[in-house]
């Protein structure tokens, strides 16, 4: 299991470390929260351990840019500040928990091995996988036969939704309902900008397009030879 520890207090750090280790995980230190966000983004963890405060860039704000792009690896909040209000905002920045310093590692492992559990009932499926086109929910990667793409966060998740619906139609509605999160139609071709941009990406340059247009109906994700 890997753990992710962003603390900027060094006798904090060497703590914490310590003991995770000895208890089996392994565990990568970032000292502030610029360097924290960059391996949180680019790097595959199953715990996030965060200082709310932090140089550069707060616990808070980390957690808020890794949901942004849809980055749902599990966030434990440390933090001096034990007020309600304060527990309140972490956990509605994103953190998954929270606990206020001091404590005690004991229950700092407990949290872990909670958060743990609640990944592997709620998040069993971490890959998605059509024909050679593959996503890696928890490092948040796309590839293609070995090639890797870039993807927005909107192309990301406008690609996560069809591969979960793999094999049928998704129309207009669905998307915008669940992709946008717009319970109207605001009359735009923001749909029909994004699925070729999309297209572009995973499909021109190979030989089977797993991305189709149903005329009158919506788009569908599909292996073509499965068919």
């Amino acid at each position: 299991m890997r753990i992710l520890l962003i603390e900027d207090d060094s006798s904090v750090a060497d703590y914490i470390v310590k003991g995770l280790v000895q208890n089996g995980y392994e565990v990568e230190h970032a000292v502030d929260g610029k360097q924290g966000l960059s391996l949180a983004t680019n790097e595959v963890y199953n715990v996030i351990i965060v200082d709310r405060m932090l140089p550069f860039i707060d616990g808070l704000t980390i957690i808020e840019n890794l949901r942004s792009i849809e980055n749902r690896t599990p966030a434990l909040i440390l933090s001096a500040l034990g007020e309600v209000d304060d527990r309140v905002n972490g956990l509605k920045a994103g953190g998954d928990d929270y606990l206020v310093k001091p404590f005690a590692f004991v229950e700092l492992l407990a949290r872990i091995e909670a958060l743990l559990r609640r990944q592997d009932s709620t998040s069993a499926q971490t890959k998605l996988k059509i024909a050679d086109l593959e996503m890696d929910l928890l490092a948040h990667k796309v590839s293609r036969s070995g090639t890797s793409f870039n993807l927005q966060p909107r192309e990301y998740k406008l690609l996560e939704y069809l591969m979960k619906h793999a094999g049928q139609v998704v129309t207009r509605t669905m998307l915008l309902e669940n992709v946008w999160e717009y319970h109207f139609d605001p009359q735009t071709n923001v749909i029909d900008v994004h699925i070729s941009r999309l297209r572009q990406k995973i499909d021109k340059d190979f030989e089977k397009q797993l991305l189709s247009t149903v005329r009158g109906a919506g788009y569908m994700l599909h292996d073509p030879e499965t068919e």
